[in-house]
């Protein structure tokens, strides 16, 4: 310490002591035991000075490094058994933790509507973005992104998750849910047709509408899978395999709804047998009904459905006309089970109320929400690969900026669906973009194959394709029995939607329930517009083929033959001569071939050499019937 401040140090500690006389001089003399205490201040000599002040320093007491750890350690302590124990303990106690919405409805359906979707009472009443779904959105979008930006080499390797995870999720589901009480009835239910609803059309259009869904009919993803293989590969085997994976997992996937379904509505029909019980014993309490009528070997303790069925027979018997007033319940499963539930309701109300009677709920609440993530996914790629693939391969554009631009574009549609009214928008989405479109889309692709192109050359190309020749069934099938079921199928959509006012089920909020409204007049025109954009591509395209209107001949599509999985390049003026689709032959070089079968080739007129993207016929090629060569000139 400098010399200057040890005398200032000595100064300040003489007008201390000072000030602390002046104050004993001054206090109340009565006061004697003030006056035998006495306050000593010594006053350090100057040598001894860098003594105190290093022993200071070593009896000082630690100090926290920052003041996050301080609040930690604050919050640490405070916080403990009595907020999660104590806290609502009280609450229950003395009244809060019940929502009338909430205590009208149940628990998963509030939970649903009111804290997932946190939905509007009508589809005029936007609400506003839901963040929560809005971030659920965007992760899903950047996922999809990340793994179609490579293509089908990062798409295909992800796939080895996303489809198998879902079986083994449907598989422990089924095991589970056939060991709970109850799941035998709702498979029984199940498998118990109703043979008279098989004679209303609706049926059979939502069946038609389900088999699109399910296997990707119409919406372009199957043809760009498809275009990634070999021209030799077996498609007859693929289109096989691929339909019986299909129903087997719907019949799996159905298998395990209707048993935790079965489970729910036992758990629902033992409760309404208890409350029913308890109100007979109220009756014969009151003398309403007589003791005399209940069977004595009947325990109302432990009532099972069979002697509760039998109490209620005798009962709605020997009070015949006084019945109705008792206000009592059949209790019947099968009452349960006939409840419908519709759209996302399944899923999400359904299936996740009857999981929270699970034993160890959370887990397989985690697992069925991973499946139901993974199975949306599988369904985003495909959508995407339908999208991207005809897109690169006509406009050749790069597959990373095409991918991002399209998954960006997707979730700025997708923000429709995230509103506080989204869920409206799903329903008319569902209802109006994709049943009566996808049927239209169908009807033309089939009668394009069928008709335009001409079912016997499709059937040889398929011939030349798998290397035997398809079963007559399909031959038929295609030219006469789909055409005609589809469009009995699309004009019974019409009439269905003539006859059927469009709206959806509104969620009320004071009634705690749902309600049917139709659409505002700016909905009906989105639902208009849903159904003729989903079909404009295709007049669209056809004007421009027809017209002329994009000239094929200025890209750089591959302009390529293909033989038996073989590819063969086209010289660059084609004057006619089908023997000069050789490259780098002449008709003076080549031997004499043997004419046969079919072969691709592009039309005349295009001048390019290059190889056709992904090794594959693109847009613009067709079929002519070509001599076939020796494997030497192959």
């Amino acid at each position: 310490m400098p010399k200057n401040s040890k005398v200032v140090k000595r100064e300040l500690d003489d007008e201390v002591i000072e000030s602390v006389k002046d104050l004993l001089s001054n206090e109340d003399s009565a006061d004697d035991a003030f006056k035998k205490s006495e306050l000593i201040v010594d006053v350090p000599e100057e040598k001894d000075t860098d003594v105190v002040e290093r022993s200071e320093v070593k009896d000082a007491r630690p100090a926290w490094n920052s003041k996050l750890q301080y609040i930690l350690a604050q919050v640490g302590f405070s916080v403990g058994l009595g907020n999660v124990w104590r806290f609502p303990y009280l609450c229950q106690k003395n009244g809060g933790v019940v929502e009338p919405e909430c205590e009208k409805s149940s628990a998963t359906t509030y939970y649903w509507y009111r804290e997932a979707l946190n939905i509007s009472t009508s589809i005029s009443e936007s609400g506003g973005l839901n963040w929560k779904m809005t971030i659920c959105l965007l992760a899903a979008w950047v996922v999809v992104c990340l793994a179609m930006i490579k293509g089908i080499q990062s798409s295909g390797k992800i796939m080895y998750f996303s489809s198998l995870f879902p079986y083994v999720v449907l598989i422990c589901f089924l095991i589970r849910a056939l060991l709970l009480n109850g799941s035998v009835d709702g498979i029984r239910h199940m498998f118990t047709p109703e043979l008279e609803i098989m004679l209303e059309p609706k049926v059979w259009r939502e069946a038609a509408a389900q088999v699109f869904f399910a296997l990707g009919l119409g919406f372009g993803g199957v043809i760009a899978f498809s275009s990634y293989n070999k021209r030799d590969n077996n498609c007859h085997f693929d289109a096989v395999l691929v339909s019986f994976i299909n129903f087997f997992t719907s019949i799996l996937a159905t298998l395990v709804v209707f048993a935790v379904l079965g489970f729910k509505a036992n758990v629902i029909n033992e409760k309404c047998i208890a409350e029913n019980s308890e109100m007979i014993i109220k009756l014969v309490k009151m003398g309403n009904i007589s003791q005399d009528i209940i069977p004595h070997h009947i325990n109302f303790s432990a009532i099972t459905a069979e002697d509760y069925d039998l109490i209620y027979d005798i009962i709605q018997k020997v009070k015949e006309e006084e019945f109705p007033a008792l206000h009592l319940n059949a209790c019947q499963i099968e009452d349960e089970l006939n409840k419908a539930v519709q759209g996302t309701g399944l899923a999400f109300i359904a299936f996740t109320e009857a999981m929270t009677h699970f034993p160890a709920s959370p887990f397989w609440s985690v697992m069925f929400f991973l499946m139901l993530v993974n199975l949306g996914l599988g369904s985003m790629f495909g959508t995407i690969e339908g999208i991207i693939t005809p897109v690169v391969d006509t406009f050749k554009v790069r597959k990373e900026i095409l991918t991002v631009i399209c998954c960006l574009l997707a979730f700025c549609i997708g923000l429709i669906f995230v509103q506080r009214s989204g869920n409206y928008f799903v329903t008319m989405f569902d209802d109006y973009s994709a049943t009566l479109p996808l049927l239209i889309v169908v009807i033309l692709e089939n009668i394009a194959v069928s008709f335009v192109y001409g079912i016997d050359k499709f059937m040889e190309d398929l011939k030349d394709m798998l290397g035997f020749t398809p079963n007559r069934y399909y031959y038929y099938m295609w030219k006469y029995i789909s055409p005609l079921m589809l469009l009995s199928l699309l004009i019974a959509s019409i009439v269905n939607m003539g006859l059927s006012p469009p709206g959806y089920n509104a969620w009320m909020e004071d009634k705690a329930s749902e309600k049917f409204l139709s659409y505002p007049t700016w909905g009906m025109v989105i639902c208009i517009s849903l159904m003729v954009l989903a079909i404009l591509p295709i007049p669209v395209v056809f004007i421009i083929r027809r017209c002329n209107l994009i000239d094929d001949s200025s890209g750089n599509l591959a302009s390529v033959t293909y033989k038996r999985g073989r590819v063969l390049k086209e010289p660059v003026n084609l004057e006619g001569d089908d023997a000069s689709l050789i490259h780098g032959k002449i008709s003076s070089e080549m031997s004499s071939p043997n004419f046969g079968k079919n072969i691709y080739r592009k039309q005349s007129g295009s001048p390019t050499l290059d190889t056709a993207p992904n090794g594959r016929y693109g847009i613009g090629y067709l079929m002519a019937d070509m001599p076939d060569m020796p494997e030497s000139d192959l």
